[in-house]
């Protein structure tokens, strides 16, 4: 084989054992790797049923066909479980040299089963694997962690990814962090490699990685490494995605305190343009990224003078408008403290917005806060709040549950404002002004995601009414999961997508030139259908109803109050509406259900066979 290995590592933790099992080419070529790959050995290797942070539910990590080549934006993995958040598929993507380390150990993928009796680390050296103890490792951050196992071998070119504290104590959106900053940052990755008090995953991957056609590779990514610097990725390169704070407040679009607004009095200051005259650092990037979408920025005076941190758009709308705060220095900290305790910005800022509506409305009270006036803007309330959840500690121990499971418990009403789609919470686009969207987020297969259904791109075309709910959205959206399922598996960074003229043709082609593998634009666009069909038929197995398919209360009830999209709100009969259209696109069943012939259409008849049992 050409670029891949054919091999995956299962280590299985109960026994403290490991084997190889051979991936085969039309498995390979059928999910080509990533995301897709992954959802297929996680669909074989679970257990029906199985309790997401019980020993049977594996976690797998997944390279592809094109990391470790010189195609740009291609050094990235997958990480795939069943969620703790959602009781569905989960899968989250991380990049950079820990990518890299894994497919030059010798390995498309890694699965991890069963338990450990005690805390544990692995040390992946090429082809022997030790099994380390850990407890010392315990309350460290993934930086902390890193500079530990790397004294320990001796060996600065050891890659680490591991669990902060949050993983360590199961809260259940924590994620799985690599090269010191990079995160498999959704839908709880982290709680299930915790659960398997599996702290660490180090790798030395020194194997060289060949292609079919170095000559031909070389010719095509020289192009698109000279289009990834013009003005196809300039918005990410000049001022990362914070550059979309302005353009989302103007659409009234930017979810302000949890969803109650959606345009922020403070998105000025908080924009991509304030923070790169006032705080950026400097600008880094992904290894083999040509593009260098990190902004590192630095804080220079009040308390949290000197401290430095990377931000995204999304991590800055959660700790941000979404909590009311416009004070940069305090999302900055917030964010770093997400970093060390290991868990997503995204879920935390929702849960934390949850609360703060919770405590402004009575639910919650200084008596359940130990006096903590836990109030939207209270800036000081946020950076408390987000080191409560990572410690579990008092009501920390109710939000590390996410907003379905903290909502159900508190009552109140509390359901109405808890922001989530299958429980994991939104990101940062308002589904009232941007109705595709909408749709994207209700049906989502992990949940409600913006990197899984970009549909905020088709509300956002010329031609597009985003305030309008209409036939045809249906597949739009359809096609938005598809092209993203691609993306994912190949696995490229969307931020590249725009230097492909045609996509399908070109990225078919550097699929087959990396691997020898023949794959034409057709076969390609099929992998996308068939990657979406796959993870549907995984949720469908683990208990997915039509009833999942849906949004909270608020975006019903509450019309957006201000701003260019005043009295926007969504309705029941659009957004059923909406979920008809979509499942028809599927060739879905009614009740969104998969019909054998469709799975036999995409050529998954050893899908049916696993799901027969």
């Amino acid at each position: 084989m050409y670029s891949y290995s054919g091999k995956c590592l299962v280590v299985d933790l109960t026994t403290q054992s490991t084997r190889l099992e051979e991936l085969p080419e039309s498995l390979l070529s059928s999910y080509v790797g990533g995301v897709g790959l992954g959802t297929r050995l996680l669909l074989e290797k679970s257990t029906p049923g199985a309790e997401p942070l019980s020993p049977d539910n594996p976690v797998v990590f997944v390279s592809s066909g094109l990391a470790g080549t010189m195609v740009p934006t291609a050094s990235k993995h997958a990480v795939v479980t069943k969620s703790p958040l959602t009781g569905l598929v989960g899968d989250s993507l991380s990049s950079s040299h820990w990518s890299l380390a894994l497919k030059r150990a010798g390995y498309d993928a890694l699965i991890i089963t069963g338990m450990a009796s005690s805390w544990v680390s692995l040390f992946i050296d090429d082809d022997i694997v030790h099994f380390r103890k850990a407890d010392h490792l315990l309350g460290k951050g993934s930086s902390q962690t890193e500079e530990a196992i790397r004294r320990e071998t001796g060996d600065n070119r050891v890659r680490v990814a591991s669990i902060g504290p949050g993983g360590e104590r199961l809260v259940r959106y924590a994620c799985i962090s690599n090269d010191s900053n990079r995160q498999a940052g959704r839908t709880g990755t982290g709680a299930v490699m915790g659960s398997k008090r599996l702290k660490a995953i180090a790798i030395r991957g020194t194997k060289p990685i060949s292609v079919w056609d170095l000559d031909g590779l070389q010719k095509v990514c020289a192009d698109l490494y000279a289009k990834a610097q013009t003005s196809a990725t300039e918005k990410y390169r000049m001022l990362g995605t914070p550059a979309n704070v302005l353009v989302l407040n103007r659409l009234s679009a930017l979810p302000t305190r949890n969803f109650q607004q959606a345009s922020f009095e403070g998105a000025e200051g908080i924009s991509g343009e304030h923070l790169a005259e006032c705080y950026l650092a400097k600008v880094t990037a992904c290894a083999s990224c040509p593009i260098a979408c990190e902004h590192l920025y630095r804080v220079q005076d009040g308390p949290y003078a000197g401290l430095e941190m990377m931000l995204d758009y999304e991590t800055l709308f959660a700790l941000g408008p979404l909590c009311g705060i416009s004070s940069v220095p305090a999302i900055l900290k917030a964010a770093e403290l997400c970093d060390f305790y290991g868990i997503d910005t995204i879920s935390t800022g929702g849960c934390i917005a949850w609360a703060m509506e919770c405590f402004e409305k009575g639910l919650l009270t200084t008596n359940d806060t130990r006096g903590l006036r836990l109030s939207f803007g209270n800036h000081d309330a946020l950076v408390e709040m987000v080191e409560r959840i990572g410690k579990r500690d008092g009501v920390g121990d109710l939000l590390a549950e996410g907003t379905r499971r903290a909502s159900a418990q508190l009552k109140g009403g509390s359901e109405h404002w808890a922001i989530h789609s299958k429980g994991l919470e939104l990101p940062g686009y308002d589904p009232r002004s941007m109705k595709t969207q909408a749709l994207g987020f209700a049906v989502g297969l992990r949940g409600g995601c913006h990197n899984r259904s970009p549909s905020y791109e088709v509300d956002m075309s010329p031609g597009v009414d985003r305030l309008k709910a209409e036939p045809g959205r249906g597949l739009l959206n359809k096609e938005k999961e598809d092209f993203a399922a691609v993306l994912d598996s190949l696995i490229l960074c969307k931020f590249i997508r725009r230097c492909f003229e045609d996509f399908f043709l070109e990225a078919s082609r550097l699929y087959t030139l990396a691997t020898g593998i023949n794959m034409s634009p057709a076969d390609l666009r099929q992998v996308g259908e068939r990657v979406n069909n796959l993870k549907k038929a995984f949720n469908i197995r683990e208990g997915w109803t039509h009833a999942d398919d849906w949004l909270p209360p608020r975006m019903f009830k509450d019309p957006i109050p201000s701003g260019e999209a005043k009295g926007a709100v969504l309705s029941e009969a659009e957004l059923r509406m909406m979920i008809d259209d979509y499942y028809k696109a599927r060739g879905w069943t009614a009740e969104g259900l998969i019909p054998p012939g469709k799975l036999k259409e995409l050529k998954m008849d050893d899908v049916i066979e696993l799901l027969n049992g």
